[in-house]
């Protein structure tokens, strides 16, 4: 990764600081996108720790679509070279929540934020391929559905339906994606990265948490295959796929539904202020 330019969104904890920290160990310069809080500051001193190029913070708050069009403004007035993107970050709030911008918490956050910040920074992927996309989606998109209707809320919410759609949009976003950046030098791949005990889980009972605790796995393995999408030389053109715990494998049929995934970027993009 010498010479290469990460991004990540959500690299402040769980498999997000794991990946920028060995990102950083291979040599990668890295940018995290996270809160500028105290959680953040530590996480750049262990990420620093083993870096060769020191890793910065370019804050946001993703779920305010003006603040993710505020870091792609800010990233691209800064530099003008970027070789990865993760989009890491994710939410799983037990009670509904809406973004400042009136979307469903899960959804908004993500899904649509990071539509935003991907299609803001294409130009520049574009520009410094071959480069890649990463989404970190979840096996429960498997159990998900795509409904138009709850983008701005449920009438009775369940946090894993809400979950498990927001993951589905992951790889229907990812795969869309790659659908649109044939023939450009840049990748888009999906993963599943395992069941992870992350904070993910933060607003779960105590209870639930400590009993995830106790049967998921460690966020150094759940990062093995933001890892390796991010830095195996010989992935570079592999584009399209969804990854679960590092083995290539198929993701949800909706995914290959090619309607319903354009369907899903056009709406995305009318919501969030982008031209179709």
């Amino acid at each position: 990764m010498e010479g290469k330019r990460v991004l990540i969104t959500g690299g402040n904890s769980g498999i997000g600081i794991v990946t920028a920290r060995e990102l950083a160990r291979q040599g990668a310069e890295v940018v995290l996108a996270c809160r500028d809080t105290d959680k953040t500051a530590a996480a750049l001193k262990v990420i620093n720790a083993g870096a060769s190029t020191p890793a910065i913070n370019m804050p946001v708050e993703l779920d305010n679509l003006e603040s993710v069009r505020n870091l792609a403004a800010n990233f691209l007035g800064r530099y003008d070279r970027l070789d990865v993107l993760i989009n890491n970050a994710g939410v799983f709030p037990p009670k509904q929540r809406f973004t400042v911008d009136g979307f469903e918490m899960q959804m908004g956050v993500n899904h649509l934020s990071h539509f935003l910040l991907t299609n803001l920074l294409l130009d520049c992927l574009k520009a410094s391929g071959p480069s890649r996309v990463l989404t970190v989606s979840s096996k429960l998109h498997s159990g998900g559905k795509i409904d138009f209707d709850v983008f701005k809320g449920y009438e009775k919410y369940n946090s894993q339906a809400a979950y498990s759609g927001s993951k589905l949009a992951n790889v229907m976003f990812a795969v869309e994606l790659a659908r649109h950046l044939e023939g450009t030098g840049v990748t888009s791949n999906v993963l599943h990265p395992g069941a992870v005990s992350t904070d993910i889980i933060r607003d779960l009972p105590w209870v639930l948490r400590k009993i995830i605790g106790m049967i998921f796995i460690s966020p150094e393995k759940g990062a093995l295959t933001n890892i390796m999408l991010a830095s195996d030389p010989t992935l570079a053109e592999t584009t399209g796929q969804y990854y679960d715990q590092c083995e290539l494998t198929d993701c949800s049929s909706q995914a290959n539904d090619g309607l319903l995934c354009k369907k899903l970027w056009d709406v995305s993009a009318e919501l969030t202020g982008l031209s179709v």
